[in-house]
Parts: structure tokens; sequence; C-alpha cells
């Protein structure tokens, strides 16, 4: 295949998004090159790094299309991206091409009786915000509250609200607006599980331009934060603080070590195991005395949306980059789920050297991170086949295929992508690395 002429490219992306919605600039290639894939030592070492050569912002879903329009027409790869928070390098244009950055497609277009649209680019707090205007709210959004609608869609699976709600592939997207290489540069409109075909992969069979999801109604949350001794007290509680109904957005905890790391918070008290939730006021007293009776305490219960927002961007990864951070180049993760994390936890933390977690309370088992001191990645793999044979459920971060459903994406992308341009180097049906899927 000609290779693209990208200045060709670059005059007719000019033509529909103007000067300022195309750049060839290094700095802004560069920019649009990387992801959060840094959390992975793997990662790190092993993907084959690739810099745009071109990079377009459109601010609306028809303007997504016409660009995956016009750079089908020169045969130019694409890779789409939201805001890059991402940890497998799915944002990493491995071949180079047109990076499609959807950042400043970010209106909130309608919010319904129990459903809100948004372009591809919205940020969740946006939605979030918009929707308790209305007196509803999302049903679940990530731990990284910044990340666009379509990036948390194409990347992500769950977060905060998963409790009530499980994944975001059990009823969370209602209608996507997608564009593929076969389109024509015009939107296809899908819904129920012709959308759902397009959610978790990447943007490899097709790139969201606007989807439409779910909200419920608008919840008073409490940022509850409590503290135990050590770390078997937390673990101790957090099933039956995750089974209270009306069920909570959020439980999670932390051993002392991973405590001690996180931003300094006077409910952080040093020596001790932080346990937090974001929790309805009905269940605050039940909350308590659970606690309470297990020999914890209460460090403090606040209110208002930015409560729950603070707790959000300490659950899930979010502990564990903070570990990373104090300790650069030691640790490494694993996402990890299962009853064995609590009735197993020092088998768990043993596979390991320096094993540590971050536990939350899952839709029907605990969810978690497993960190530990990063030694090769044999040894990461090595691990993972050990917490298997401990009942552990793994999903291995460490890799950037596609490993959700990978075999129906295939075929999906084969009638949709026929000439492979979307987000090359994340299909790769050959693939068999030491996953057992998405566990969130």
């Amino acid at each position: 295949m000609t290779a693209p002429d990208y200045s060709a490219l670059d005059a007719d992306l000019r033509e529909v998004l103007g000067p300022r919605g195309v750049s060839r600039d290094m700095r802004q290639r560069e920019k649009a090159s990387v992801d959060g894939a840094r959390m992975s030592p793997i990662i790190a070492e092993l993907l084959p790094l690739g810099i745009a050569d071109i990079v377009a912002f459109p601010t609306n879903a028809e303007e997504i299309a016409r660009v995956v329009g016009i750079a089908v027409r020169h045969g130019a790869p694409i890779t789409p991206r939201g805001k890059g928070t991402g940890n497998y390098g799915q944002a990493i244009p491995m071949p180079g091409g047109l990076v499609l950055d959807t950042s400043r497609a970010r209106a909130v277009i309608e919010v319904g009786d129990g459903t809100v649209t948004a372009e591809a680019g919205a940020p969740m707090t946006a939605i979030e915000q918009a929707a308790r205007a209305t007196g509803q709210q999302l049903w679940m959004y990530p731990s990284t509250v910044h990340s666009t609608l379509g990036g948390f869609l194409a990347g992500g699976s769950g977060g905060t609200g998963t409790i009530a709600h499980g994944s975001n592939d059990m009823g969370f997207v209602v209608a996507l607006d997608v564009v593929t290489p076969v389109s024509d540069g015009e939107l296809v409109h899908l819904e129920g599980d012709a959308a759902q075909a397009f959610v978790h992969n990447y943007g490899t069979a097709g790139i969201i331009a606007r989807p439409t999801v779910r909200l419920e109604p608008l919840q008073d949350w409490r940022g509850l934060y409590a503290s135990f001794p050590d770390f078997a007290g937390s673990q101790s509680v957090l099933r039956e603080l995750g089974r209270l109904r009306p069920a909570p957005r959020l439980v999670s905890a932390d051993t002392v070590h991973i405590t001690a790391q996180l931003p300094p918070d006077p409910a952080f008290p040093e020596g001790r195991s932080s346990l937090r939730m974001i929790a309805d006021p009905a269940i605050v007293a039940a909350a308590t005395a659970i606690i309470e009776g297990a020999g914890g305490r209460i460090e403090d219960v606040r209110e208002g949306p930015q409560a729950s927002l603070a707790l959000s961007v300490l659950s899930y990864n979010h502990p564990i980059e903070w570990l990373q951070k104090s300790e650069p180049g030691v640790y490494f993760h694993v996402e990890v789920s299962g009853d064995a994390l609590i009735d197993r936890i020092d088998e768990v933390h043993a596979v390991y050297p320096g094993g540590q977690l971050h536990i939350e309370a899952g839709h029907t088992v605990p969810i978690g991170m497993l960190a530990g001191i990063y030694e090769s990645p044999d040894a990461v793999y090595q691990g993972i086949a050990r917490l298997g044979e401990l009942g552990v459920g793994v999903h291995n971060p460490h890799q950037w295929n596609v490993d959700f459903r990978l075999h129906e994406t295939v075929a999906l992308a084969r009638t949709t992508d026929p000439h492979g341009l979307l987000n090359p180097g994340k299909l790769n049906p050959d693939y068999a690395g030491p996953t057992k899927g998405a566990i969130r």
C-alpha cells in the first residue's frame, strides 16, 4: 500500500476543521502519542511506540465522522483518543498516522428521563454535573473522573457505581453513534446489542462519536472515612458493607503501607489501614455500627458532591499509582477479583515480593489491584498463574491487545474496517497472553 500523503490529508482536514483543528507540530504530535501506559513497566519496555504524523481535533460527532471519512480516503491509520488516561497503550499510534483527539467534542447534548446523550469527548464530571441539575446521576463513572465518555466506553469497564450496576456491558450503554471506515464519513446509530459490540475494543471496529448512557435518580451521598489498626480489619467488613441497601457507590480499602502513600488527609491516620465509602445517608448508621463492631473507627463523614468525587479519585488503580509515585520504578500491578482477596489474603500477598492490595466491594465479589515489586515479565506471568491457582480472577494490564470479546471484535472489524485502518496493532486474533478477561 502506498504511504499516505500527509500534506494532502492536512489540507483536506483543514477544510473541515479549520487551521486550529489540525496540527503537524511535533510537540502536539508527541503529546497525542502517549497515554497512561507508563503505569506498567512491562508495557514501558515492550510496547512498540509510535508517533502521530498528524493530529485532528473535531468538535462534534459529525466532524469526527467526516475526519474518519477523509483519513480513510487517504489510507491513513486512525488512532482514536480521549484524554489519554488509559493504562494499556490503547491511545498510542503504533504505526503513526492520524490521531483523532476527541477531547474538544465535549458537549452534553440532552439529559432525558433516565438517559443522557453526550459527545464522545465530554468529561464524565461534566456529564454528572448536567445530570445532577435534573435530579439524576450517572449509573457509574471511572476513577479517573475527568476521562471522556467515549474513552471510558472504548477502553474502561466500570468504576464508581458498579456495586449496584456491574460493568458497563450490563446495561449502561443505551445507544451509540459510531463511525467506521465503511460508513463513508457518516454516523451510524446503534442500540442494544449492536451498540454493545463497539464497547471495550479501543476503537478497533468503529469509533464511538456520540454515546447515550443510563442515569438514575439522584442520591445525596456521604463520603465516609474509617480506619482500622491493620488491613485485616478493613477486609473483615468490606463484603458486608457492600451488601448494604441502598447500595453504596463505592467501598474501598488499602493496606497500611498504601494508605501511608495517599495524599495527606486527617482521615488517614498514621499507621492505620484506610477504609472509605460513598454511602447513602440511610446506611451511614448501619455502616458505622459494622465498622465499630469490628474494631474500626469513623474518621470523618463528609457531605456534598466534592466529597464523593474525592473518594472516587482514590479508588481502583489510583492508590497503586500513589504507591508507584512514592517509590518510582519499584512496583507493578495486576487487576484481581474474587473472595480469595479476603479469604486467602496472606497467600495472595505472598505471590509477589512486597505484595500490597487495594481492595473494593464489587458487583458480586471483591475486586482490586495487587501491587508487587517488579522483577521481570516472566515473574509477573508466573504470578498470574499462581493467583489463578488460589482462585483469584486476574486481568493482565501489561498488554495492549483487545482482550474483551476478542474474536467477536475481529469478526466485526472484518466488515467495518476491511483494510485495518482503525488503531492498528491493537487487534491481534492470535494473541494468547496470560489474561483471563476483564473483571470490571
